[in-house]
C-alpha cells in the first residue's frame, strides 16, 4: 500500500480503502488474521480490518469492540413522578433533559414555562430559569423546548420556542444568544460551537460561540422541507459527535440523519422507512443520543420505546420500553375542521390535558373524545 510498517496507518493520508475489507458491524471484528478495526479518517465512516504491522497505536487507536448491553427493563424514577404540576417535586410536559458529569439532571418543562435542575438522587427540584409565569419578558420563558449547559461559563442555554429566541442564563442574569427562529433542538460541541434545529425553515445553524450577531452557518439541510438526503423534515433533537458530525432527528421524515462536517448532505442512520413500528422503521422520533461506541440511540414517541442503531445496519433493536404498544396496536389520530377544533378546545381541554400527561390512559381518553365529538373523521396514521 506504499507504506512503511513503522509509518502508522493513520499517519498515512491516502490508504488504498477500497482494497480493504469492512469490519463486522455488530462488533468491530475482523475475520482475516493479524488484522485489526481501525477507523481511518480518509475512508468515509466505516472501519475497515488494517495490517497490525501497519498499525501505530499511538496514531490510529484501535476501534472499541461494541458490547451488547442489557437494559434493565424497569426504570427508576429520577425526576417527578408525583402527577403534573408546578410543585418542585412534580413536572409538567418536560421535554429536553440534560445531564451533567455529576448526574445532575437539567429540564425543560414545557408547560411550567421552567427549567429545573434536579440535584442526583434529590427529592424535588429546585428552579435556575423561568418559573416567574409565561411571557416575553427577559426573566420569563414560553413554552422552553430545550435545554443544554455550557460547561465553559458555566450556563445554561435554553431553547425559548414560544418567544422564538435561543437564551443564556448565568445565575439569574439572562442574555438573548439568538433572536427571530423557531427553536427546537440544542448541542454543542467540544470546541464550543453551538446548534440549533429551526423546525419551521427544517435546517440546523451553527454559532461560534460568543458570536452571535449573525445568521450563522447552515450545517444541515436548509433546502426546503423533504425527504431528500440534502433536506430535514420537522428536525427536532440533535447530537454532534468528537469529529463535529451531527445526528439529526427528524420527526416528520421518521428517521435519523448524520451530516459529517462541511457534508452538502445527510445519510440515513436510523429508520428512513416510513411511519411504523417494525424494527427499521421509527415513529416520529424525538431524542438522539450517540454512545463512544458509535451507536445511535433513538427515542421512538409514537413506539413508546428507545432504540439502538449500529450504523450501516437496516434495523435496529429494542433497548428499552416497547411493551405498552406490543408491536401489534396501531393508534388512530382524528382530524377535525376549523369549528369542531375550537369547541373542542372550549368544552374537552380537561381531556386534552389527560392524553399530554397521562400517556398510559391515552386509548381510554381517545375513545371518550370521539365519542363526544361529533362528525369526526377516523383515519389510521
Amino acid at each position: 500500500m506504499g507504506a512503511d510498517d513503522n509509518t502508522g496507518i493513520c499517519g498515512f493520508l491516502w490508504p488504498t480503502c477500497s482494497r480493504l475489507l469492512r469490519c463486522n458491524s455488530s462488533d468491530n471484528s475482523c475475520l482475516q488474521s493479524n488484522t485489526i478495526c481501525v477507523q481511518h479518517p480518509q475512508c468515509e465512516d466505516f472501519p475497515l480490518c488494517y495490517p497490525v504491522t501497519m498499525i501505530d497505536q499511538n496514531m490510529c487507536p484501535p476501534t472499541k469492540n461494541k458490547i451488547n448491553l442489557k437494559w434493565k427493563q424497569n426504570a427508576t424514577t429520577v425526576a417527578g413522578g408525583n402527577g403534573y404540576g408546578e410543585s418542585l417535586n412534580q413536572l409538567n410536559l418536560p421535554f429536553g433533559v440534560f445531564l451533567d458529569k455529576n448526574k445532575n439532571i437539567f429540564i425543560a418543562e414545557y408547560w411550567n414555562d421552567r427549567v429545573v435542575e434536579w440535584k442526583h438522587n434529590a427529592k424535588e427540584g429546585q428552579i435556575i430559569a423561568g418559573g416567574n409565569g409565561q411571557g416575553s419578558r427577559i426573566d420569563q420563558l414560553n413554552y422552553p423546548r430545550n435545554v443544554i449547559v455550557d460547561v465553559q461559563s458555566h450556563s445554561i442555554i435554553i431553547a425559548d420556542e414560544g418567544n422564538r429566541r435561543v437564551i443564556q442564563w448565568l445565575n439569574q442574569d439572562q442574555q438573548v444568544l439568538i433572536d427571530n427562529i423557531d427553536c427546537y433542538g440544542l448541542a454543542m460541541d467540544k470546541y464550543g460551537f453551538l446548534y440549533v434545529s429551526d423546525r419551521e425553515k427544517n435546517e440546523v445553524r451553527r454559532w461560534k460561540m460568543g458570536e452571535y450577531n449573525n445568521e450563522g452557518i447552515v450545517v444541515a439541510g436548509g433546502n426546503g422541507q423533504g425527504d431528500k438526503l440534502n433536506q430535514l423534515d420537522w428536525p427536532t433533537f440533535m447530537f454532534v459527535d468528537e469529529d463535529q458530525s451531527i445526528y439529526v432527528s427528524e420527526r416528520h421524515n421518521n428517521r435519523v440523519t448524520k451530516w459529517r462536517k462541511d457534508a452538502k448532505e445527510g445519510r440515513v442512520v436510523a429508520g428512513g422507512n416510513g411511519y411504523g413500528e417494525n424494527f427499521d422503521q421509527l415513529s416520529h422520533p424525538y431524542g438522539v443520543i450517540v454512545d463512544d461506541l458509535g451507536q445511535i440511540y433513538v427515542a421512538d414517541s409514537e413506539n413508546d420505546r428507545v432504540m439502538r442503531w449500529c450504523e450501516g445496519k437496516e434495523e435496529g433493536e429494542i433497548v428499552v420500553g416497547g411493551n405498552e404498544t406490543g408491536g401489534d396496536k396501531k393508534r388512530e389520530y382524528f382530524y377535525v375542521n376549523e369549528q369542531q377544533w375550537i369547541e373542542i378546545k372550549q368544552n374537552y381541554s380537561h381531556l386534552f390535558d389527560k392524553i399530554i400527561y397521562l400517556n398510559d390512559s391515552f386509548d381510554s381518553i381517545f375513545l371518550q373524545l370521539k365519542s363526544l365529538v361529533k362528525d369526526v373523521q377516523i383515519k389510521p396514521m
